[in-house]
């Protein structure tokens, strides 16, 4: 598959707001106390979930053991659990578990082992995938829009090998606070997970979402972090990568400026840049995409966990005109 115009570094019609947020459904029949005793028993499934493709689901696993590490494996990915910041006198760990816009529909398996310092044990959670309806748009460019040149291409190539060795290094403790940042308030004019077809060829789904607001609205944070990476790439224009610890990253591209510096901390609403029209872009927006255990989610689903009050969101501003992204492709 060739290259595509956007936040393609990372490979990867909105659904309504409820189908955006997390998909947590626990079958009837094995619904229990996710708090109450002390480590499960090995055999069987201990509870299921269920969300859409690009959703991100609560995992909770139940322990009396503060000292208890817990780590999970679905899909060949890694998915790091946490005391539950929701819990005072209770005990348990959560873990988010990002559904890729393509994973497979079905039944799928979520492994997690619990270690304490006398035993360890295995649980088995089962993950119903449900197959999202995405957006499909076919689009008429020029050819130097679409297609690169030897010169770009080997540029791009370059670019992903310098996304993928920074995001290899992730923070090993999280960073994040429970409520999180909408960076910019306005018109969304990209459709999380649609399916481009440029002059007739298909292209990787876009795996973020546009947000369209005046050239130089200030983009904030979407919670704490530090600044993995900073760029100007031939598709996605300036932009940066924050990591949030426990394989958690957010994107923000073609930004007009960049005002913070690779290795910087940051916090929850902080301006990290400005909107622009860098890269391959229609017109001033922001990008904004998210990585969650290797898979690509909808940033939206962020303002829906349950670890806030209020949802947050910057100041609001006006948008003259839809712009989305033209280009930026996946390794």
């Amino acid at each position: 598959m060739k290259p595509t115009p956007d936040l393609h570094h990372l490979r990867g019609v909105v659904p309504a707001r409820c189908l955006l947020g997390i998909g947590v459904l626990l079958a009837g029949s094995l619904s229990v106390d996710l708090f109450a005793g002390s480590l499960p028993a090995s055999h069987g499934a201990h509870d299921r979930y269920s969300g859409r493709q690009g959703q991100i689901i609560v995992v909770k696993v139940p322990t009396d053991d503060a000292a208890t590490t817990v780590q999970g494996t679905f899909l060949g990915r890694s998915i790091r659990f946490f005391p539950d910041p929701r819990l005072d006198e209770l005990k348990g760990f959560v873990g988010l578990l990002g559904i890729d816009l393509q994973d497979e529909p079905g039944m799928h398996e979520l492994m997690v082992e619990l270690k304490t310092a006398e035993q360890s044990r295995m649980l088995r959670y089962s993950i119903s995938i449900v197959k999202e309806k995405f957006h499909v748009e076919h689009l008429t460019l020029p050819k130097d829009k679409v297609d690169l040149n030897e010169k770009n291409l080997a540029r791009w190539k370059a670019e992903q090998e310098q996304v993928k060795a920074a995001l290899a290094t992730e923070s090993q403790s999280k960073l994040w606070q429970p409520d999180f940042v909408e960076p910019v308030s306005g018109r969304r004019t990209g459709i999380f997970g649609s399916v481009r077809i440029m002059n007739g060829q298909a292209r990787n789904p876009h795996n973020g979402e546009d947000i369209g607001a005046p050239l130089g609205t200030a983009v904030a944070a979407t919670n704490d972090g530090v600044v993995r990476l900073t760029v100007d790439h031939i598709f996605s224009g300036k932009g940066v990568f924050l990591d949030h610890g426990l394989g958690f990253y957010s994107m923000y591209f073609h930004l007009s400026e960049v005002l913070v510096k690779d290795g910087e901390q940051v916090k929850a609403g902080q301006i990290v840049g400005k909107v622009g029209a860098t890269g391959r872009a229609t017109g001033p927006h922001l990008h904004w995409g998210v990585k969650l255990n290797g898979a690509r989610v909808n940033p939206y689903a962020l303002l829906d966990l349950p670890f806030k009050g209020a949802v947050q969101s910057a100041a609001p501003s006006p948008v003259t005109q839809p712009a989305s992204d033209v280009g930026s492709p996946a390794p």
